[in-house]
């Protein structure tokens, strides 16, 4: 499974046109993901304190697009990047992310299950 980090209103129009389409689909030509282990990674470094956010755990065997791993910053640890939309049917689970009061993010008990 791979997972992307979502805004909570473009998951809900997703429900309309069913599919997921991230913003950096269309100025990026791929939507950001990331392996179980590097989700709250991400999550800190990009997303700290937001209040309107879910996870997306997506089946990358039921996406009919390219998913190709790399790490477009030039670092070396590599991410999923799934190149097209993301089917409604390939999405597994949505899941609250939501800071602590401190603003630490923490993975949902039933990830991956």
């Amino acid at each position: 499974m791979i997972f992307h980090i979502a805004q909570e209103v473009d998951w809900t129009a997703a429900q309309t046109t069913g599919k997921y389409q991230a913003s950096s689909l269309a100025t990026e030509g791929f939507i950001h993901c990331s392996d179980q282990h590097q989700v709250l990674e991400v999550a800190h470094r990009l997303f700290r304190d937001r209040q309107d956010l879910v996870l997306l755990e997506i089946n990358p065997q039921r996406l009919d697009v390219e998913v190709r791993y790399e790490n477009c910053e030039g670092g070396e640890e590599q991410y999923p990047h799934v190149y097209g939309s993301v089917p409604l049917a390939a999405v597994k689970a949505v899941f609250t992310l939501k800071p602590n009061a401190v603003g630490e993010f923490s993975l949902p008990t039933d990830l991956g299950n």
